[in-house]
């Protein structure tokens, strides 16, 4: 047996927030829409992970979510453009990953990262 997908569920009150973030700014496909529940993502071919965390490194506090992408900075300029609180700042960690943390509408805690 393999895993295909692993699936984050958030669940909301207001489904038609997360357009403005997830499509708008990190540019994320609408790939379902039934009312009750909206799927965005992409049809890049990605790793299949669950992290288990004790805290989010560097002393941060755990993210709710993280997303990698290709140009950590161009997507930490558009967050702060679309005034998307930031909760810290965009770094290069000891790790290997350049990132930053943001609240996403329903105040999630979002993990943008690239690998440097």
């Amino acid at each position: 047996m393999r895993v295909k997908r692993v699936v984050a569920n958030i669940a909301v009150k207001r489904i038609a927030a997360a357009k403005r973030f997830y499509h708008g700014v990190l540019g994320l496909d609408l790939l379902m829409d039934l009312g009750w529940i909206a799927t965005y993502g992409s049809e890049t071919k990605m790793s299949v992970q669950v992290s288990f965390l004790s805290q989010g490194g560097s002393g941060t506090e755990i993210p709710d979510i993280s997303i990698e992408v290709d140009e950590v900075d161009e997507a930490y300029r558009r967050m702060k453009k679309a005034k998307f609180k930031i909760e810290y700042d965009i770094t290069n960690e000891p790790w290997g990953v350049r990132r930053f943390y943001v609240r996403d509408p329903f105040g999630r805690l979002v993990n943008i990262l690239s690998h440097l």
